[in-house]
């Protein structure tokens, strides 16, 4: 049985972490370590976007 992926769907809920992710960094300048843990979220999320983000922005026309 395969299951059908929505790559659209995908690519908006990587953007919108990212986006998350970007806030959290902003707010944390007084916290280093949060600076730090989103900059490892923000490579991770880098990661999706290759592997997901890229193909979306292909497939679309």
């Amino acid at each position: 049985m395969t299951t059908q992926v929505d790559i659209e769907k995908l690519d908006e809920k990587i953007q919108q972490l990212k986006q998350a992710a970007l806030e959290l960094s902003e707010m944390g300048n007084q916290f280093p370590a949060v600076k730090r843990n989103t900059a490892r979220v923000l490579a991770s999320i880098k990661m999706m976007e290759m592997n997901v983000s890229d193909v979306a922005r292909l497939a679309t026309p």
